[in-house]
Formats: structure tokens, C-alpha cells, sequence
């Protein structure tokens, strides 16, 4: 039963905007130039911070639309009636939400890099980078926007809470995309706990919003 909530998840979500956090990643990466001007050398120092800036704010765009819809039209409370385990629910957004915008942006760091004077050698690190955190973002995103489904501006809400949680990720993404050694052991670790432990994080706040 976990598939067909994955694929129901991630087909609405192809189908409700799924190219706007690539759009926006990619007009980030299209008017920063315009903000510091044409200097090649600063904006490869600061391309690589730019773009993991870009791609966490990317990952909140659908953050009221990940639990908010099924807690209103009572879909979580059948799946909970049905045996289905709320920390299996919660993985199985946490899957759709991060195929929905974790490759798309992935390959949007091409041309990202490109317009940010990004080399290939940092832009390798870029995407190695992501490929480790972007899972991440959406296991913190499914929590928050667990936590907060229901409540009136939830979407602004989940998004000032998404971001201190989101500092350590930022810091040694960007620091991986500029060469800092031991930045990607450590982003790799931070990933993977966080990963780890969000479907159980949402599985208790999906009980918390049936009860």
C-alpha cells in the first residue's frame, strides 16, 4: 500500500506546478549576476552558496500542499483505518516529495552553474552535494509541513521553521560546492540522520493531526 501512496503523491505532484522550484532555482541563478555584477571570479566564490540557498527555498514552494489536502478530505484518517502505519505514510510523501523536485533540481544546476561561471570540478561537487541533502530538505519539509497542517498560514509558518533547521544543511552544502575538506563527510552525516528520522517525525505529528 505504500507504492500507490508514493505514486498518488508524486503524480499530484507533477500535476500542480512541479516545474516552479526549477523555475525559481533557475531565476535565482539568472538575476544574481544582475545584483553583483559581471565579476567572473565572485561569482564563481559565491555561485556555489547562491545556488543551495536556491534550492532550499525550492523545496518549500509545496509545503502546504504535502499533508494540508489528504488531513482536510479525511484521506489520512482512511489509510489510518486501513492498518497503514503513519511513519509508512510519512515515507511515502517524503519519496514523492523528493522525486517531484530533487533530480529536476539536479539537472537545473547545469545551466545554473553555467550562468554563475561555476567550473565543472566545483559543479561535480555541487550536484554530489545535493544528490546527499536534497532528501534531506524534503524530510524537513514533510515535517513542518505536518506539524503545521491546518493552521492558518501554515505555508509562511513551515517556511520560517524549515529554515533554522535547514542552517546546518546550508553551511556544509556550500562549503562542499567551494572544496572545504571534511564538508562532505559532514553533510553526508547531517543528510542522513535527518533522512532517517523524518518519517517518524511526521508519522507523530500525522497522529498528533488525526487526534
Amino acid at each position: 500500500m505504500i507504492r500507490p501512496i508514493m505514486m498518488r503523491d508524486l503524480r499530484r505532484a507533477l500535476g500542480a506546478g512541479a516545474a516552479l522550484p526549477v523555475v525559481f532555482f533557475l531565476l535565482v541563478a539568472t538575476l544574481f549576476p544582475f545584483a553583483v555584477g559581471p565579476d567572473a571570479q565572485l561569482l564563481a566564490r559565491t555561485g556555489c552558496g547562491v545556488l543551495w540557498v536556491a534550492s532550499l527555498l525550492a523545496a518549500l514552494l509545496p509545503i502546504d500542499r504535502l499533508v494540508a489536502p489528504d488531513a482536510e478530505s479525511g484521506v489520512l484518517d482512511q489509510l489510518a483505518a486501513r492498518g497503514i502505519s503513519d511513519e509508512g505514510i510519512a515515507a511515502a510523501k517524503l519519496v514523492a516529495h523528493w522525486l517531484a523536485f530533487g533530480p529536476p533540481l539536479m539537472l537545473a544546476a547545469l545551466p545554473g552553474a553555467a550562468l554563475l561561471d561555476i567550473g565543472g570540478v566545483e559543479l561535480g561537487r555541487l550536484e554530489l552535494g545535493l544528490a546527499l541533502a536534497t532528501p534531506a530538505l524534503a524530510g524537513l519539509t514533510l515535517t513542518v509541513s505536518a506539524l503545521t497542517a491546518g493552521l492558518r498560514g501554515a505555508a509562511a509558518l513551515g517556511g520560517l521553521l524549515v529554515l533554522p533547521l535547514a542552517v546546518p544543511i546550508l553551511i556544509f552544502g556550500a562549503a562542499t560546492g567551494n572544496g572545504e575538506p571534511g564538508a562532505l563527510k559532514l553533510l553526508a552525516a547531517i543528510a542522513l540522520l535527518i533522512t532517517a528520522g523524518a518519517p517518524f517525525a511526521a508519522g507523530a505529528a500525522l497522529r498528533a493531526l488525526r487526534d
